[in-house]
């Protein structure tokens, strides 16, 4: 049987790795011999992507931060 830790890796290691080919491909978007987009639209894709990215890692940090809980 999978422990939680093992499946944490497995999953997160695949998902990551996703993520990284998907960025190679995006980035494959930048040649202006194939493709016309203006500077607004590289801002637009790249705000899109890092504010995914913070959320992402903000339910990291606050899944493991208990003084963002409310006590009495």
């Amino acid at each position: 049987m999978e422990s939680k830790k093992e499946r944490f890796v497995r999953i997160a290691e695949a998902r990551t790795n996703k993520i990284i080919d998907m960025i190679r491909l995006l980035g494959n978007c930048s040649s202006k011999a194939t493709y016309e987009y203006s500077k607004e639209d590289v801002r637009k894709i790249f705000n899109a992507i890092d504010s995914e990215l913070k959320s992402a890692k903000a339910k990291f940090e606050s899944s493991s931060d208990d003084s963002a809980k409310f006590k009495l």
